[in-house]
């Protein structure tokens, strides 16, 4: 398995025979642009939390080069296919898409959802995503929530990938308080930080705050194998 931090809160994620890309913002202020095609390269699936610009807006014109279909919230999906024409695939919490050996169900989380041009995007999402003997939970944007503990009784995941840039989400703080309440990782990785001023620019808070765990704080595009 190989988890590829793609800046803010996008992610390659490499699992059994899939690439997953999620919520993918190539045209962010932090991510690379002449590494673009390597970021792509290959990927067979998308996924999206939820409606804002910095998560849905890069979606269908990457859906439409690379041919791959896309998943997320109804309401969402709709939206994305009426607009692109691209292959949009809704589901909602507590479903589950199966690919194969890999599976992603899909979790609350608490933030909001419009798409870029105001329409109602559904409501803001998060991933529990399966293979090769690992679990992912891949937040979202979110706060803190009590839910994350039932997510853990049904899923066990043993990697977080947590937004903690703050502002907008969980800071560090938070994202630590919510690692050692609800859940026993061994890996947490933090994203939605670093993009923007106004967001955490530094993980050192949650290195510090979970000891024991293999904190991992990423460049652009570095790759994490498992």
């Amino acid at each position: 398995m190989k988890i590829i931090w793609l800046g803010h809160g996008s992610f390659r994620i490499e699992i059994a025979d899939k690439i997953l890309l999620i919520d993918p913002f190539p045209s962010g202020p932090t991510f690379p642009k002449d590494r673009r095609d390597e970021a792509i390269a290959g990927a067979t699936h998308i996924f999206v939390t939820h409606g804002h610009g910095d998560h849905v807006g890069d979606v269908g014109g990457l859906a439409k080069e690379l041919g791959i279909p896309v998943y997320g919230m109804v309401e969402l999906m709709g939206w994305l296919q009426a607009k692109t024409g691209v292959d949009a695939n809704g589901f909602n919490k507590g479903g589950t898409v199966r690919l194969d050996d890999v599976s992603v169900t899909m979790v609350n989380a608490t933030h909001s959802s419009s798409t870029p041009d105001g329409t109602y995007a559904g409501s803001e999402s998060g991933f529990m995503i399966a293979g090769e003997g690992h679990t992912i939970y891949f937040s979202g944007d979110t706060d803190v929530m009590a839910d994350m503990g039932v997510f853990n009784a049904l899923h066990s995941p043993d990697i977080g990938i947590l937004a903690a840039g703050g502002y907008y989400t969980m800071d560090m703080k938070r994202a630590a308080y919510a690692a050692k309440t609800f859940f026993d990782f061994k890996m947490v990785i933090p994203m939605h930080y670093q993009t923007f001023p106004v967001l955490e620019q530094s993980a050192d808070a949650l290195k510090a705050a979970l000891p024991g765990v293999d904190v991992r704080a990423p460049k652009v595009m570095e790759v994490i194998e498992i």
